[in-house]
């Protein structure tokens, strides 16, 4: 496997930099192995129905949040890939408020979103074992900026990190 360094502040957006500045300096697949039990016990000490209900009108409940940060997931680890096999094109963005109503998490099961979770996060694992570190530094664009995979790959723990201190501190 390779080294997969975090990546320099040049290889992402700017505002990205909400997410990277709250990965710890810990090897990428124990910190993504971890936020898998991490999600399991947030749900596990809560009471039966919690996920079902937004902190305040207008917001997300729990299982929405949850099913965001796995869309965001997908999305990012799609865009790696692409960028890491040399794709050119650039990709689009994507609005996340249709992306989560459409979705109707709100009628999917906790343990159904949760497995889907781990299943996304065992997905990304062995995707980041068959690259080879050269393609990590591949530029592409995404969303009209700049990024490389590793970026990507960075920037999920700490999306998920960023909503699992919301979902407990607000709900």
């Amino acid at each position: 496997m390779n080294t997969f360094l975090l990546p320099n502040k040049g290889e992402y957006p700017a505002y990205y930099s909400t997410y990277m500045d709250l990965v710890p300096e810990t090897p990428f697949c124990e910190l993504v192995e971890s936020q898998i039990e991490d999600l399991k016990s947030l749900f596990a000490s809560k009471p039966e129905n919690w996920s079902d209900h937004p902190y305040q009108s207008g917001k997300w409940s729990p299982k929405e949040v949850l099913g965001h940060v796995i869309d965001t997931e997908r999305i990012m680890t799609f865009r790696a890939l692409c960028f890491a096999r040399g794709e050119k094109s650039a990709l689009p963005g994507f609005d996340q408020d249709p992306y989560v109503l459409n979705a109707r998490f709100g009628s999917v099961q906790s343990d159904l979103l949760i497995k889907d979770f781990e299943a996304q996060r065992k997905a990304l694992m062995t995707l980041i074992q068959t690259l080879r570190e050269d393609v990590l530094d591949f530029k592409g664009e995404a969303n009209g900026n700049t990024i490389t995979p590793r970026a990507l790959f960075w920037i999920i723990p700490g999306h998920f990190i960023h909503h699992l201190n919301i979902l407990k501190e607000r709900y």
